[in-house]
Formats: C-alpha cells, structure tokens, sequence
C-alpha cells in the first residue's frame, strides 16, 4: 500500500487516525500534575523551611559518632594551676595518661581549709586524672578534683568548719598543650591560647567572663560577649573555653574497648600477648582457664555487653520465627472458609474476610503496645502482635489464591467420587501450596525488620536494646553495632527465602 492509498483510507475514517485527547495529552497531563503535587507538598510541609533551619553540622556529628569515639578531659582553673579529670568511666583505664595531653608540672601554694582530722595526704608524682576507680573528691572551693595528685583534693577537707584556711606546697599541673589533629590549645590558668592550622586565637580567662584576643575565626563561635567560646577542630574534635574551665571533646576512629573493657586483665594488650596467655600463659584467675577468662571477658563486656546485645537478637529471631509460623498455622484452615469458591456460604465468607480485616487494620505497633500492656515487656508480646496481625494479611493473601485457582483440576477429582477432604487434598492443595509457602517465607523475612520496631515500645527484642542506647544521646557507636547486626540477619534470612521461594515456585534447584 503507498502513501496515496493510506491517504484516501485516512480522508475516509478520520477519526480511526486522529487519537483522542487523552491519548495525546496524558504523559504532559500527568508529569504536571506530579509536579503540581510535589510543590503543594513543599508548601504543606513547609520543607523550605525546614532544610534551612537544618543543622547539618550536628547531623554530621551524629553519623561521627557511629564510626568514632570521644575521650574529655575538663581542666579547671585555680589559683595559679589546673586540674584535669576524665569521665568517670573513661575509655583510657583507671589511670588516664594519654599522650595528647602535655602537662608541665611545677611547685605551687595550694590554699586548702584547714583540718583537726587526718593528716595531709602526701603530694604524688603520679599525674594520671581520677577514673571510675578513684573518683575525685570535693574542694575546698566546690570545684571535683580528677585525681589526688593533680588537686586540692590532696588535704582532707573533713575538718571543723570555719578553722582557717592552710597553705600546702606541691606539685601541681601549671600549663596543659592539648592535641587535636592539626591543632591544639595551651592551657594556663587565666590564659587559653588556640591554634588551628595557621590561625591562632587567645583568651583571658576572668572570673566570669571569656575575653578574645581580636576577632574570632569561623570555627570559633561566642554567641554573646564574656561567654563559653565554642571551638571547633573538624573531624578531630571540639572544646569549649569557659570561665572556669575548658572541657575538650578528642575524637578517635573505630569503636574503643570492642574485645575487652577496662575491667578485664585482658585490657590493653596485643592480639599476640593475648594469644600467647591464653595459649601457655599462667592462669589470670586460678578458678578457670585463660581461654574461659577470655571469652567471658568479651561476653560480659561492661561498655558494649555483647551477651546481652546477642541474646536479644536472638530474641528477635526467635520472635519473627515463632509468630510467623503460628499465624500461618491459623490462617490456613481460615483461608478456606473465607474462599468463596471453596466454603460456598456467604455468611461463612463475610465473617471470616472481616475478621481478617480487623485483624490486619490494626498496625502491628500498635498489637505490640496493648499486649506489652496485658503480658507486661517481653517476646511474648512481640510474638503476639506479629501472630494477630499476620494471621490477617496471610488469611487474606491464602483465600484469594484460593479464589483463582483452575477448576479443572478439582472437577476432576471430583468426578471420580472423591471425598470433599480429598478433593481439596489433590485438587486445589497443589496448585497453592507453593504460592502459600512462599508468602510465609516473605513474611517471616520481613517480621524480622517488624520485630525490631516492636521491640523499641517493650515487646522485647533487640529493638528495646537499640531504643535504650538511642535515647542516652551518646552511645551511637553502639547503636551502630546493633544496627549491622539487625543488616547481616535481615540480609542472611533474605537471601535463605530467596533460596527457598526459588525451589518451591520453580520445582528445581537455585540457577
């Protein structure tokens, strides 16, 4: 046919050859109102609004910590030298002396109130700060000392109130250099001089005020005159200078006391010292093996209780695992009477696709959060909610493949005279049986995701493990922990129902 004939055909039936205007109009129509909704949603939202207002430098912070961790030293001021203290359950041990911080010690006059009790304790050369082993005690000016031998804390401060104050020469931390990647501060009492690459800024520090030296960088930031200076060294750090002391945050990649915490006689050492004690070493404790030490060291880790974190998870396992076979137990006799084409009662169908719906309309959160209430926190609860709310979806999902399967094959069963079990038995079993197995597997591999979020409101689990460390505002390192963990199950069962849906479906082997 040439171009003339194809002329004439369209001349005669135009409109078999001209599309309508939806055909010719609905990709443009469409992208416009997509983009028409978008913008609405921006307004409704207000997500201008909120980018702007982002601090995007605590979110970087935030994911910091994830991978990272932070020691601080606070070093107070005093009449005429420094004090400097760590957390009390600092990452560095009983006996902080790290090598970032530079102090340089001299012979000072301490003013300290005078006692009738207990004698002077004796200076020490030690300079290491307090810890969780030895807490520092209350001065005489109500600041806390980190350590006996860096303060005031040296006399005891029992005596008879009122007795006059004592002088007590001894050797005390006059000027502390702090490092931090490429920077540092120098710390003297009533003087903090900061440098960050090339630029370089000090302070007067009076009793109650903050006074810079000239004009402030852009990662200095006082945001009023006289107040805390907030210093910022990147990824390496932060610290802040205030009128009594200057608190220093160093940052360190990797996850700090992972293995062994301070409390074990592990602590500290060399993967090879450590093999080597656990190998032919002496035995650390006499009751049990170097090995059996060892591993209830890592076990019962203070910081990162890794006993406690596994149990959990295996918890949450146990959790997805139970409840979702126990919903598929219940839902598959259901099924068949909820199927038209099988129960033919209209009442029998009605009642058993609303009880579904009633049972899948109720999110699982909120299953978890009325049985949390009746079973008190636990698996149990976790395990009831999944049950309740995946006996709905899976009744519904079973009794709709039940309503599209072939006739044919159940017709010709019963042409036979087969019994109505045994007709469901050879009928309609093998046509939906895979398609049943499968969509357990999925959800089971999906219940394990579910269980967690459950597990934040108390139905037990490692969810509950990971609310707790969130919520501290400080442990992300260890909510990162459980969160590779929560990713390596997820991806293991993954791919195990994969495996399995393959076999089931395809009636072969994994290609």
């Amino acid at each position: 046919m040439d171009a003339q004939a194809i002329a004439a055909i369209e001349a005669r039936h135009p409109g078999a050859f001209r599309p309508s205007f939806w055909k010719r109009f609905a990709m443009p129509i469409g992208i416009l109102a997509c983009v028409l909704y978008t913008l609405y949603c921006w307004w409704f939202f207000s997500v201008g609004a909120v980018l702007e207002k982002a601090d995007w430098r605590l979110a970087g912070a935030y994911l910091a910590d994830w991978v990272s961790y932070e020691i601080r030293p606070d070093i107070e001021f005093h009449d005429g030298y420094l004090t400097i203290a760590y957390s009390r359950f600092s990452e560095l041990g009983p006996n902080p002396n790290p090598d970032w911080v530079v102090k340089e010690m001299a012979t000072v006059d301490k003013k300290v109130e005078g006692s009738s009790g207990p004698a002077l304790a004796k200076p020490s050369n030690n300079s290491s700060a307090g810890s969780f082993m030895a807490p520092g005690s209350p001065l005489a000016n109500g600041t806390v000392a980190g350590g006996a031998n860096e303060s005031a804390a040296g006399a005891d401060t029992d005596g008879a109130a009122g007795s006059p104050p004592k002088t007590v020469r001894e050797e005390a931390v006059v000027k502390a250099t702090v490092r931090l990647g490429n920077g540092e501060l120098v710390i003297a009492p009533g003087l903090v001089t900061v440098t960050r690459g090339d630029e370089t800024v000090a302070f007067d520090i009076g009793k109650d005020s903050v006074k810079p030296h000239g004009a402030l960088p852009d990662w200095v930031e006082q945001r009023r005159e006289g107040a805390t200076a907030y210093v910022s060294f990147g990824w390496s750090g932060r610290a802040e200078v205030q009128n009594d002391e200057v608190v220093v945050w160093r940052r360190f990649a990797g996850w700090a006391n992972f293995v062994f915490d301070t409390t074990s006689p592990f602590w500290g050492k060399s993967f090879g010292e450590v093999a080597s004690l656990i190998i032919s070493g002496p035995r650390l404790d006499p009751n049990q093996s170097n090995l059996s030490l060892a591993f209830s060291n890592i076990w019962n880790n203070n910081e990162w209780q890794h006993g406690d974190v596994w149990v959990k998870l295996l918890q949450t396992i146990v959790m997805a695992f139970v409840g979702t076979v126990f919903a598929s137990l219940v839902a598959f006799p259901l099924a068949f009477l909820a199927a038209r084409n099988i129960t033919p009662s209209w009442v029998a169908n009605q009642l058993f696709k609303r009880f579904f719906d009633f049972l899948r309309s109720v999110d699982m959160l909120i299953w978890a959060l009325f049985f949390t209430r009746g079973f008190g926190p636990g698996p149990l609860a976790g395990m009831s909610a999944i049950f309740f709310t995946d006996t709905g979806t899976l009744g519904k999902l079973y009794s709709e493949a039940l309503e599209n399967i072939d006739d044919k094959q159940r017709e010709g069963i019963r042409s036979v005279g087969a019994s109505p079990v045994v007709v469901q038995r050879y009928g309609v079993l093998p046509q939906v049986l895979p398609v049943f197995l499968s969509q357990s597997l999925y959800f089971w591999e999906s219940n394990t995701r579910s269980a967690t979020i459950i597990g934040a409101v108390g139905a037990g689990g490692i969810g509950l493990k990971l609310w707790e460390a969130m919520r501290t505002n400080q442990d992300w390192e260890n909510v990162c922990y459980m969160v590779l963990l929560i990713l390596i199950v997820v991806f293991i069962f993954d791919n195990i129902s994969n495996v399995l849906r393959r076999r089931l479906i395809g009636g072969g082997s994994e290609p």
